[in-house]
């Protein structure tokens, strides 16, 4: 008990602090009381997990910076002239100095230095997770490996450091960490860091690094070429290696308490016995929570059909219904939303039309089919954070961007994805034509079909898990974020639909009381969702506009705030707050985003 009270001790002094760089200078009292055995250097690397994301504010929750889904409202980043330099964030250092702490006194000889690598590996990882968070949004920022001492005001004052110092420096952590932590195995139900959780997130940096440079065209030292190899050796290791293979239920991934470990490599666990629990159901289940994101029907489409061709190759894709649509597609895509046939606790459950799925489609993929949690924070399932699945799309794209990617790599990457989503075409050989509707749709300029397919794979398989934006920004797609918000096709308004096609009238969209009163005397269920509608592009309501058949239309939302979605180039990274640089006038402000500017998309 006592080496958890000193961790405790420990860990307050090493992390209190502020977001400056000059915190004061803090000692422990007795040093050795930590430092001088593994139990001690266990329990304190605990502290380092607080850089994770937890099961309730997580970052996998995806909101507004996403190009596929709809919110109640534009995310201030992506919304015209809300945010600059005054009202940025993330310019905090204290987790840093908690790490750097460790890394700098764990050097006692009592300890074997196996030992002590082992834990130095671990701090490094967390090292590496925190700068590639800051690189991501701010690009160039100090490098520091050391707790500051008042003194050193070169470096608490100092400009920033390069991103190629600061990732050159990542990577070394990285490399540190895979080649001396020594756990393989987790278990404790995949929560902690091991060898293949470094290789992993290995390849996950070093691809968005490879990427990044590749397609905003940056002349650094080390090059794109260099770092997708390195994203490409990485998940290999951990392909070969680590005895990890996909589990065969997509959807249990995302709902069980215990999370397989046959895939998982890290994940948040909670815990109903200790009162450890989260609000997924709540988010993702009611209406009560306020409306969290839907998908908008441009994705939905880009699901394949099972025997692995595009659905928008179906005659009249444009015009079927909410039924039609999900029949005979990728298996994802009935894991990841409620779909016509959809059952909780032997309940068939429709999307809540009128109140969570106003475009029509409601996700699953990150709630249980249990009501318990609807209405509070009572889930208790796993929540992913490194897994096989991102591993093998890590390889896939690595390759295909170096030009590497074999029929043999195809089929054991995209192709086991797929043929576990049941999936029975394509599997065994890379495409060789170019999906036009997800060209038209996505990426306009990318040309090479196995890059495309790898892109639509990544987006499906990874829906809702904290990728998208980082891809966006990788691949410089974040003019995607400007899309309208088009939801699903219906045949008619003022009238009752049986969307699920099972003999009962689900939904009436109508447009006013009349409209509603003629279809619900044509309806032959008493109690139909009601969902009030207008064809009026610009009202605050849902809104429907002509499918172009004669008779259909397709859902929108908030249509009229198309014109308020804003990107530019300098949104590829964040402002430095203004509070920084006015503390130290060497920290200078991001190009586009200098006094105070707003992001006007330009």
């Amino acid at each position: 008990m006592k080496i958890y009270i000193w961790y405790i001790i420990v860990v307050v002094l090493m992390s209190a602090g502020c977001s400056k760089m000059d915190e004061p200078v803090i000692t422990s009292t007795d040093k050795k009381a930590i430092f001088s055995s593994e139990e001690g250097l266990k329990a304190y690397s605990i502290s380092f997990y607080d850089i994770l994301p937890t099961a309730t504010n997580q970052a996998i929750v995806e909101q507004s910076l996403v190009d596929y889904g709809a919110t109640n409202g534009i995310g201030s980043f992506s919304q015209l002239n809300s945010y600059s330099e005054n009202n940025s964030s993330g310019w905090s250092w204290s987790v840093l100095r908690n790490i750097n702490y460790f890394i700098v006194n764990n050097t006692d000889p009592v300890i074997s230095e196996s030992v002590r690598n082992n834990y130095t590996g671990i701090a490094r990882f967390f090292r590496a997770w925190f700068y590639f968070d800051m690189v991501k949004r701010f690009g160039d920022v100090p490098w520091v490996d050391h707790p500051l001492d008042p003194s050193e005001k070169d470096i608490l004052y100092g400009p920033r450091d390069s991103r190629e110092l600061v990732m050159e420096k990542v990577y070394e952590d990285l490399m540190f960490a895979t080649q001396n932590i020594t756990s393989t195995k987790d278990a404790q139900q995949s929560t902690l860091v091991t060898k293949w959780v470094a290789y992993a997130f290995a390849s996950r940096v070093a691809l968005f690094e490879g990427t990044f440079r590749k397609y905003h065209k940056l002349d650094l030292a080390t090059s794109a070429e260099t770092w997708l190899k390195r994203s490409e050796d990485a998940a290999a290791e951990v392909m070969q290696k680590s005895g990890k293979s996909l589990n065969n239920n997509y959807r249990q991934l995302f709902t069980s308490d215990v999370p397989p470990v046959s895939e998982t490599l890290l994940a948040i666990a909670s815990s109903a016995t200790l009162g450890i629990k989260h609000e997924a159901n709540w988010r993702w289940a009611s209406e009560t929570y306020g409306t969290s994101l839907n998908l908008i029907r441009p994705f939905v489409c880009t699901y394949l059909q099972k025997d692995g061709t595009p659905y928008t190759g179906r005659v009249g894709w444009q015009y079927q219904d909410f039924y039609e649509e999900f029949q005979n597609r990728d298996g994802r895509l009935n894991a990841s939303l409620r779909y016509p046939g959809y059952t909780r606790e032997g309940i068939l459950t429709l999307p809540v039309l009128n109140g969570y799925a106003r475009l029509g489609y409601q996700p699953i993929k990150l709630s249980v089919d249990a009501t318990l949690g609807d209405s509070r924070s009572e889930s208790t399932h796993a929540v992913q954070l490194v897994r096989l699945g991102e591993v093998l799309l890590n390889y896939a794209e690595a390759k295909a961007e170096q030009g590497t990617l074999t029929d043999q790599d195809w089929t054991k990457t995209i192709g086991a994805l797929r043929a576990r989503a049941g999936i029975t075409g394509g599997l065994t050989t890379k495409p060789t034509v170019a999906d036009s509707y997800l060209k038209n749709t996505y990426f306009p300029n990318i040309s090479d079909p196995v890059i495309l397919e790898i892109r639509r794979e990544r987006a499906i398989e990874l829906l809702f898990e904290g990728f998208r934006f980082d891809d966006l920004r990788r691949w410089k797609c974040g003019e995607l974020l400007k899309m309208s918000w088009e939801g699903m096709y219906i045949p008619g308004i003022n009238q009752p639909l049986d969307v699920d096609h099972n003999g009962k009238h689900d939904v009436i969209y109508y447009t006013d009381d009349t409209g509603l009163a003629a279809a619900l005397a044509l309806s032959n269920n008493s109690n139909p969702y009601k969902v009030k509608v207008s064809t009026d592009l610009k009202a605050n309501i849902i809104q429907v506009h002509p499918a172009g058949n004669g008779t259909g239309y397709y859902l929108a939302w908030y249509t009229n705030n198309d014109s308020k979605k804003v990107w530019g180039p300098k949104q590829y990274l964040y402002p430095i707050p203004v509070g920084a640089i006015n503390l130290n006038p060497q920290i200078k402000q991001n190009p586009g985003w200098e006094k105070g500017a707003t992001n006007d998309g330009n």
